[in-house]
């Protein structure tokens, strides 16, 4: 059984994935109250799905990029909970998690997450054998020096703000060949970071020490210095 958990952004996603079926999930919006409502929600989660922390056999994170503040309460909690249970912990970068819910599209994909103060964090991926693979490397923009950068037809996926939508919808109206993906495939959820932690543990179970697992940080001015 595996616990997935995710607060990189203003955003908690929990799930319970045991290899074949999903067991249950929840995913709801925060206003940066991940350190609040995270133990209790996942308590509830255990609980109404009947499972303790005894089933559990592997775990999960999201390791960013994302929020400082909202990343920092994830990954600490998730390796602590992984030490005391010894459990082998698996990190998920955020933009993966979001890819990994996208259908095949024939062309490329773009896939953004909040930075704040409309800046975007993002990541551009191809079809390879299968799935989504990246391409490139991330990069922290705001979405005019984005489009800027869009370099042939792509659809677009993750987190889009409201300014964010009007610039994209804009776009669009000079003809900037983008497509901006449906709202439910652009929810990053537990249930596909789950999915994609348990191939890489099954594929190789070794590796996934949670006391070695660090966050994924993009430098802006709400990183502190290390």
């Amino acid at each position: 059984m595996l616990l997935a958990l995710d607060t990189a952004t203003q955003l908690i996603s929990l799930a319970l994935y045991d290899g074949q079926n999903l067991l249950a999930e929840q995913t709801w919006h925060t206003a940066f109250n991940h350190s609040t409502q995270l133990a209790p929600t996942l308590q509830t989660l255990l609980d109404r799905a009947g499972y303790g922390t005894d089933d559990l056999t592997a775990m999960a994170v999201c390791i960013g990029p994302g929020s400082y503040s909202g990343l920092r309460v994830g990954v600490s909690f998730a390796k602590g909970m992984a030490a005391v249970h010894k459990l082998p912990l698996v990190g998920i970068s955020a933009l993966d998690i979001i890819a990994a819910a996208q259908p095949h599209y024939a062309n490329g994909l773009i896939v953004v997450v909040q930075a704040g103060r409309e800046r975007i964090i993002v990541g551009r991926y191809q079809w390879r054998k299968g799935r989504w693979s990246p391409r490139g490397d991330v990069q922290l923009m705001d979405w005019d020096s984005m489009l800027a950068s869009v370099d042939g037809p792509a659809h677009i996926t993750g987190e889009i703000s409201a300014a964010g939508h009007t610039i994209l919808h804009e776009a669009q109206q000079k003809d900037i060949p983008i497509n901006i993906v449906p709202a439910a495939f652009r929810l990053r959820r537990a249930g596909f970071l789950a999915q994609e932690a348990w191939e890489r543990y099954t594929a190789e179970p070794s590796g996934f020490d949670a006391a070695q697992l660090v966050p994924f940080y993009i430098k802006t001015q709400d990183v502190p210095e290390t």
